[in-house]
């Protein structure tokens, strides 16, 4: 899944480094919200305001781990 997650992101947000060590410093706001948009569609989820934070946005493990609790 973390693959698949970095694929997707890495194509829709070519210029983010999804393997920073604080990925939330790599983001604006439009950013996060691309992200967040584009794992709901992927993954048939909901994300939603509440979900931003830089605990969630801290590198794509944590991402990953995201997503999965909302499977």
């Amino acid at each position: 899944m973390k693959d698949h997650i970095r694929e997707i992101l890495t194509d829709a947000l070519p210029a983010v480094d999804f393997d920073a060590d604080f990925l939330f410093s790599e983001l604006d706001s439009l950013g996060v919200l691309s992200i967040l948009t584009i794992l709901s569609k992927e993954y048939g989820i909901e994300l939603g305001a509440e979900d931003i934070s830089p605990r969630n946005f801290r590198n794509l493990d944590s991402l990953t781990s995201l997503v999965k609790s909302k499977l």
